[in-house]
């Protein structure tokens, strides 16, 4: 069976020309070529902003780019049309599509209502600093441009647990609603800022029994719509565990597939507050390892400084691997996004190379860093930027030697600062298989590792062409391999 690697074939800045869907139905040969077999595709479903929004503003769950609405048919990445016609040509070549749901809020409400809330400290949001009074919020969800089609379901303000705009003052604050669902905020898994349930928009109250059902309907809808093969979910720190575990058991249940599922938590160097939201999800999803994309940031930052022989501690790779979806950048890491933390260029090779070639993570590859990206926006100084993200050099190997190289026994020698390394013995089901991985962030370095009897006299060569030269293995499959300075190399037998 090959390796699996998921590839988010969007960024934040992707342009809103209606492109994307034709553009991955083109490249899907190509991509499964590549070593791609999941396709994580950006939200489909209708924005605030019509055919400029990412889709993280989410309007209407029902509309796919079918209905005119927010001043457009189709979505900033094409038609519904064109969204089946691209996740068929991703089936068709052999590859899984992961549709991006977001869950937590909805935006851009029809009508306003009067409604009774109570103000609440952005720092602590357990804590009310206004007695309650009535604010004007748009919270009546009625799509006039769908008319009750695939749902004749209307939200209101007892669907949301909390807003942050008043109409009638034009304030922006945190607004606690009041309504028979609860009077607080839904339990999550961690106090950050008191209860870090409220993020963004209209919160979805998912106390109200009349919602989950709606949810779950709609997710069937989506499903037999799509035939999707997975879910990411979006700002699962916000939403209740309670609720995405009601959701996805219906959800596995009712379409009859066990789908993958894997959860945004972004909460960079804390793995235990990860290892606790998987506890009270009890693993029905993987998450993001966001721990392993802070060490990989700070190691592209430090340099040699950096001690390669701790950038697996404190990750969910080490602590889950079988619940880790492991990233080197997404939309929100990206330049000049809410969570900017982009690892530099050069130290790329070398992350994807700790992603792809070992045995433990489920490597998710960010689009920039195939295609490129070039954007401009403001920074978080209110300054204008123009942003410049290249291509990773050698990527296209990087996703090649996992796919014919990376099997069988993994030995490691994570065992020096500034040089560390592994090797893949292979195994029967894919010939030629097997391979040994050295990388650098100082000077050139080696290593003398094993990669298996098997391979006994046999010549290695750098696959992705960094280092000059042969290695002979000895009798006992042995070999010398090198990595030239701040460099990553990934020796295979000559000639397979």
């Amino acid at each position: 069976m090959q390796n699996g690697t998921i590839l988010q074939y969007f960024h934040w800045y992707y342009p809103s020309d209606g492109s994307l869907w034709k553009k991955v139905a083109e490249e899907a040969p190509k991509l499964a070529e590549m070593g791609i077999t999941a396709i994580w595709l950006p939200p489909a479903c209708k924005g605030t902003n019509g055919g400029f929004s990412v889709g993280y503003d989410i309007y209407d769950l029902y509309d796919l780019g079918e209905f005119d609405q927010k001043n457009s048919i189709p979505t900033k990445y094409g038609t519904k049309q064109d969204y089946l016609n691209a996740i068929k040509a991703i089936h068709d070549a052999g590859m899984q599509v992961y549709v991006d749901i977001v869950l937590n809020h909805k935006a851009g409400g029809d009508e306003v209502e009067l409604i009774k809330v109570r103000k609440c400290d952005p720092e602590d949001r357990n804590k009310f600093i206004s007695e309650p009074f009535d604010i004007e919020a748009y919270t009546k969800f009625s799509f006039p441009g769908r008319k009750g089609k695939y749902s004749p379901f209307i939200w209101d303000f007892r669907c949301f647990t909390g807003v942050d705009y008043d109409n009638k003052t034009k304030e922006t604050a945190i607004y606690s609603i009041l309504n028979e669902y609860g009077e607080g905020w839904e339990e999550v898994v961690d106090d950050e800022k008191g209860n870090y349930d409220y993020l963004m928009y209209d919160d979805i109250e998912f106390r109200n029994p009349a919602v989950r059902e709606e949810l779950k309907k709609w997710g069937e809808w989506y499903c037999q719509t799509t035939g999707f093969d997975g879910v990411r979910l979006d700002a699962v720190k916000h939403i209740s565990p309670a609720f995405e575990n009601e959701w996805l058991d219906h959800m596995r249940k009712a379409t009859g597939k066990e789908f993958f599922a894997v959860g945004e938590y972004w909460a960079p160097g804390n793995l235990p507050l990860l290892l606790k939201y998987i506890d009270a999800t009890q693993g029905r999803m993987s998450l993001f390892d966001a721990s392993l994309h802070h060490n990989l940031d700070n190691a592209s930052k430090m340099g040699k400084d950096f001690d390669l022989t701790t950038i697996f501690n404190d990750t969910l790779v080490a602590a889950r691997p079988d619940l880790a979806v492991t990233v080197v950048g997404n939309h929100d890491t990206q330049p000049l996004q809410s969570l900017e933390a982009p690892v530099d260029p050069w130290f790329k090779p070398l992350a994807y190379a700790l992603l792809l070639l070992r045995e433990t993570g489920y490597p998710c590859v960010f689009y920039p860093d195939i295609y490129g990206a070039k954007y401009k926006d403001k920074g978080h100084d209110g300054n204008d930027y123009e942003i410049y993200m290249p291509g990773v050099e050698n990527i296209e190997k990087l996703l090649q030697a996992r796919k014919r190289f990376a099997y069988g026994v993994q030995r490691d020698h994570l065992d020096h600062a500034n040089c560390i390394g592994w090797t893949r013995e292979g195994d029967a089901e894919h010939p030629g298989s097997g391979c040994a991985v050295v990388l650098s962030n100082g000077d050139e370095g080696f290593k003398t590792m094993e990669v298996g009897k098997a391979h006994a006299g046999k010549t290695f060569i750098d696959f992705l062409g960094k280092h000059p030269g042969t290695v002979q293995l000895d009798e006992d499959g042995k070999g010398e391999f090198h990595a030239s300075g701040s460099s990553v190399s990934v020796w295979v037998e000559e000639g397979v």
